[in-house]
């Protein structure tokens, strides 16, 4: 699959969308702390903060032996993962501890690496360093199998308050456990739609197929609580006033989504793992009104859906259909009727009747998805339609035209609707 080279967000180009973000927005982005306790007041979830370290003082404050383990130790205004040090066990009876690197450390370890975060050592803007000392979040068991002993992570670029692209980082013994493809970690793409894993690449570089020394496709991973993924990274860029960001995001076993950080200046590299382009994504959520964070992700899974046609189980050799076949469409409870069809393939996106729209309650001029520019009618409403194609079940994002009220078929199937099926005079059954 290429991607055309006017698609891809370039290093400058990104320039043009992060200096949209506030003033408010990108100091978040400049520090952990705030970035929690903003979380905290708006009930989005987060990591709990055992101790907060601002001075040397601090270090004689703090008991290393009844802090709950694991717990992560980082720099509040670090990145690329440098400098922190996850614990995964306290050794018995001893004051000592292991790493997720299989290290052993003392408590005079933990106090040395307070010091070197406090000193700014691993901190990449600001002359007031702190360090967090926070709770591990555990991997969730879907996502843990794929990992090299550190936690997966989410990471959604969203623009607009609309998810716009999004991947899954594994850790690897490369990268020592840690979810940062600077170290060797796995960037699996996800499509927005579905939240199934598509393509990958190990680092920045590699493309692969199959986790390294197994059987194992990068392909088709369900990632959990999906949509709830993206509403909580819709959600915390809106409290937090970004245009323009990238949400880290773990996925508790109980808990769900839970943000790790915010980053106003998101990687690049999410390109390749999705093999698609960020820039063409943005332009087509660029002035849209967005309602709310379900609305966001309604927009983004109606427009950024992946092709998974070659991957449809077809039983009884190809699926045919007529160029004028009945369908199945679901209204507002979720009733069946049968509505005659036409197959426009000159059309990308589906249209319905007005009327017939507003005889299903599909309608709510408050709900829509966007409004489309149509050659005829102008500027037309969007909405969510639910069908059914023989045995396939879609839902997608029709544009509601009046052209069609006074003729017998009330759809024209368009030809993002029609993936996986091949149309001819006469269905095969």
């Amino acid at each position: 699959m290429s991607v055309k080279p006017s698609h891809i967000l370039g290093m400058n180009a990104r320039y043009q969308y992060t200096k949209l973000n506030s003033i408010k927005a990108k100091n978040y982005g400049f520090s952990k702390l705030k970035t929690k306790e903003l979380l905290i007041e708006n009930n989005i979830a987060t990591a709990q903060v055992f101790h907060v370290f601002e001075t040397l003082q601090d270090i004689d404050n703090i008991n290393w032996e009844i802090i709950p383990v694991p717990f992560v130790l980082k720099p509040a205004s670090g990145s690329a993962g440098k400098g922190i040090w996850v614990v995964t066990k306290k050794l018995t009876n001893k004051a000592q501890w292991k790493l997720s690197t299989g290290a052993t450390i003392s408590e005079d370890d933990l106090n040395l690496h307070v010091n070197n975060i406090l000193d700014g050592e691993f901190s990449t803007w600001g002359s007031a360093h702190k360090a967090i000392l926070e709770e591990k979040i555990p991997a969730h068991p879907d996502l843990s199998k794929y990992s090299y002993k550190g936690t997966p992570d989410i990471r959604v670029v969203v623009f607009n308050s609309v998810p716009v692209m999004a991947m899954a980082r594994i850790p690897t013994k490369e990268s020592e456990g840690k979810a940062n493809l600077d170290q060797g970690a796995i960037g699996l793409g996800i499509d927005i739609a579905t939240g199934l894993t598509t393509y990958a690449v190990k680092g920045k570089k590699e493309r692969i197929t199959h986790f390294p020394g197994t059987k194992k496709k990068v392909s088709g991973i369900k990632i959990p609580h999906w949509n709830r993924v993206l509403e909580t990274a819709v959600k915390a860029a809106s409290v937090a006033g970004y245009k323009f960001m990238g949400a880290d995001i773990f996925i508790h076993p109980e808990k769900g989504p839970m943000i790790v950080e915010l980053n106003g200046f998101p990687g690049l590299s999410i390109q390749i793992c999705n093999r698609a382009g960020l820039k063409r994504r943005i332009e087509r959520v660029e002035g849209l009104e967005i309602t709310s964070p379900k609305h966001g992700v309604k927009v983004a899974q109606a427009l950024f859906t992946h092709n998974f046609s070659d991957q449809i189980k077809i039983d009884a050799g190809v699926q045919v259909i007529s160029t004028q076949p009945t369908i199945i469409v679901y209204d507002e409870n979720n009733k069946e009727h049968e509505s005659e069809t036409l197959v426009n393939t000159g059309r990308y996106r589906s249209a319905i009747s007005e009327k017939f729209a507003h005889d299903l309650g599909l309608f709510d001029i408050d709900d829509l998805l966007w409004r489309q520019q149509e050659i005829i009618e102008g500027k037309v409403p969007v909405i969510e339609v639910k069908i059914k194609i023989k045995d396939k079940k879609i839902t997608t994002a029709m544009i509601v035209v009046k052209k069609l009220n006074k003729l017998k078929h009330k759809i024209e199937l368009g030809r993002k609707d029609l993936q996986g099926f091949l149309v001819g005079d006469d269905e095969i059954e």
